[in-house]
C-alpha cells in the first residue's frame, strides 16, 4: 500500500504533515490576495505551471525527490463545491508530488465514534450543517456568515434528514479555524488538535 501524505486546505491556507512527525507544516504561496468569499486557491489557476512548480519544490524538501510515490490525502473545507473538488484534484495531481490524489471534507472524519452524526462548520463563505451516515453526506444545508442564528440552525439539524427526525443523532461543532463561538454549547466541539490528530493518521481511498 503506498504512503500517504496528509494535507488540509483550511480557509486561507495549505497545511502538509512532516514526514517523520505528527506536525503540520504551511505552505505558503507567494501572491495570494485574500477576496471575500472566494477560496483561495482559486488564484492558483492564473499562474498553474508556476503554482505546482513552486508546491513541487516545497514537498521535495519535506518528503525528497521519490515525494511522487505517495498519495495525497487532502482534507477540503466543508462547503467546497464539486467543481472546486476537481480543481483541487487536478492540481496536486498534476504537480509531480503524488502517484494519487484521495480527498474528503472535514466533516467526514470528525469522529470514529459514530456511524451517524451532525457536523456543524464554518468556511469564509458559509456556516455548513450536514448530516453523515458511514462516512458519507447524506444532507447539508448551507447559511450565509453574516445572517445567521446559530439556535436554528441547530433546530434544523433535527430535521435535516428523515433518518434524524427519528432518532438522537449527536452534534460535533468543527472549532478548527477557532471560529465556532456561538455554537459552543450546541454540541461536543472539536478543537483544532484534535483535528489535526485525526488527519495525521488519516486513510482515505484512492479516487
Amino acid at each position: 500500500m503506498p504512503k500517504t501524505i496528509p494535507i488540509i486546505i483550511t480557509n486561507d491556507k495549505i497545511l502538509v504533515k512532516e514526514k517523520d512527525s505528527d506536525k503540520f507544516v504551511i505552505y505558503s504561496a507567494d501572491g495570494i490576495i485574500d477576496e471575500p468569499n472566494i477560496p483561495f486557491y482559486h488564484q492558483f489557476a492564473k499562474k498553474i505551471s508556476e503554482s505546482q512548480f513552486y508546491f513541487k519544490d516545497f514537498m521535495r524538501k519535506l518528503y525528497g525527490k521519490k515525494v511522487n510515490k505517495y498519495v495525497l490525502a487532502i482534507i477540503v473545507p466543508d462547503d467546497t463545491s464539486a467543481l472546486e473538488q476537481i480543481f483541487i484534484k487536478e492540481f496536486f495531481l498534476h504537480s509531480d508530488t503524488c502517484k494519487a490524489v484521495a480527498q474528503t471534507t472535514m466533516a467526514q472524519i470528525l469522529t470514529k465514534d459514530y456511524a451517524r452524526y451532525i457536523s456543524v462548520s464554518r468556511s469564509h463563505r458559509n456556516i455548513i450543517l450536514q448530516y453523515i451516515d458511514g462516512g458519507e453526506i447524506l444532507a447539508q444545508k448551507l447559511y450565509d456568515t453574516d445572517s445567521y442564528d446559530a439556535s436554528q440552525i441547530i433546530e434544523d439539524a433535527k430535521r435535516i434528514h428523515i433518518d434524524v427526525e427519528y432518532s438522537e443523532v449527536p452534534i460535533f461543532i468543527n472549532n478548527f479555524n477557532m471560529n465556532m463561538d456561538d455554537f459552543s454549547d450546541k454540541g461536543y466541539v472539536v478543537s483544532t488538535k484534535e483535528l489535526l490528530d485525526k488527519i495525521a493518521n488519516v486513510h482515505i481511498e484512492k479516487e
